[in-house]
């Protein structure tokens, strides 16, 4: 082919892989050769839809609910979408306030690319989920990644935020709990945020709650138009089924925002991909309407582990791990590793250099920090059972005590 065949669009020639979807890959191929790996790098529950969700979806299949729905899903389904954000979030929602689509991943996206242009500008915390800053490039705009470390909880400050805003500033994207820090913002910190916000009307907010169930010690989850409801009318708040009752594959991720937003994201979806699978809708509102003690127990779990994982992982020459809030991740710093030589000969200079030494060397897959804006960290994922979370730790061990 010419080279003028091959050209791509420009946003998308500079934008890069998912870099947690690089490892799944690099996994999948190491495993394709008859390694024994334990992934500690794909973000999503180990545990299994609940069964009534699934006979949800299998009585819609026999009921014959397999055609087009509306494009911004089922009335039943926005309902019930409707009902959970006033009953959880304490927001005053109208079921014509929400829209479902294909995972929470085209929540965001849509909604990026139905109000960017050229010039524009994102604010996106640094750690951030690794799709932010590029979703805000697609289209068209320019991320501006702000550095929030260890110092201040790898959160977001008034001050720093006050620091980013530019007349160029067209949303602020803000995920509580964090992937892949696990931090959790406290009302209070919302709120001083919030006084911020309000100085700059033109700022829209986005506010990826994915991990709303997951906070743990007790403590009690908050979204920013909850805290400041004179906010709401620029804030589009998101969630869906995917981490919370584990339906990662289902694909199904719902919002709330204003009609004007809403309006132009069923817009640009009703051109893109139509509504969301009729299926996994239905199993969706099972979901949200159905019994609730899944969350209550994943919750627990997800809980020990965390213990379990940060104890070990802090324990590990090399790494330092402070305990996360919320979601199912461990962020610890590799920074004493760097400058170190693996068994095999491989210099450790940067924290993608480590995460690619403990697959090849060790046989565990994780994500390096740098890839989420901050580095020299990894990323852990402890979605996995007791025991293999325990191998993948002594394996993590022995190559860190292994090196020179």
């Amino acid at each position: 082919m010419t080279s003028e065949i091959q050209r791509l669009n420009v946003h998308l020639a500079s934008a890069q892989p998912s870099a947690t979807y690089r490892m799944m890959d690099r996994v999948a191929a190491k495993r394709a050769t008859g390694a024994k790996v334990i992934s500690l790098s794909a973000g999503e529950p180990d545990f299994d839809t609940p069964p009534h969700v699934c006979e949800a979806a299998i009585g819609a299949i026999r009921a014959g609910h397999t055609r087009y729905t509306q494009v911004a899903g089922l009335r039943a389904l926005r309902e019930a979408v409707a009902e959970k954000f006033n009953r959880e979030n304490g927001l005053d929602v109208r079921w014509q306030d929400t829209i479902v689509c294909s995972g929470g991943k085209q929540v965001i996206y849509n909604a990026l690319a139905a109000t960017l242009n050229g010039g524009d500008e994102v604010i996106v915390p640094a750690p951030y989920w690794v799709s932010y800053p590029e979703m805000a490039q697609l289209c068209g705009a320019t991320p501006v990644v702000v550095p929030c470390g260890a110092d201040v909880g790898f959160k977001l400050t008034p001050d720093a935020l006050s620091k980013a805003i530019s007349p160029r500033t067209r949303w602020l994207i803000l995920n509580s709990p964090s992937n892949p820090t696990g931090a959790v913002y406290q009302r209070d910190e919302l709120a001083g945020l919030a006084e911020v916000l309000l100085a700059h009307p033109n700022v829209l907010v986005l506010s990826d709650d994915i991990y709303e169930h997951l906070t743990f010690d007790g403590a009690e989850f908050f979204t920013l138009a909850q805290v400041e409801p004179r906010l709401k009318d620029r804030t589009l708040t998101m969630n869906g089924v995917s981490k919370a009752y584990a339906m990662t594959g289902w694909r199904i991720g719902f919002g709330t925002g204003p009609a004007w937003l809403l309006e132009a994201m069923e817009k640009l979806q009703g051109q893109q991909t139509s509504g969301a699978s009729s299926i996994s809708q239905h199993a969706a509102l099972a979901a949200l309407q159905g019994p609730q003690d899944f969350i209550r127990e994943s919750k627990e779990v997800f809980q020990a582990r965390r213990n379990m994982m940060v104890e070990l992982l802090d324990s590990t020459p090399g790494l330092s791990c402070t305990m996360p809030g919320g979601a199912f991740y461990a962020f610890a710093s590799c920074e004493d590793l760097l400058g170190k030589t693996t068994p095999a000969g491989t210099l450790l200079r940067t924290d993608e250099d480590v995460a690619l030494a403990l697959l090849e060397e060790a046989n565990v897959a994780v994500v390096h920090g740098s890839a989420f804006g901050l580095g020299p960290y990894i990323r852990f994922a402890y979605a996995l059972d007791n025991d293999s979370l325990r191998q993948a730790c002594e394996a993590i061990r022995e190559f860190c005590l292994s090196l020179k």
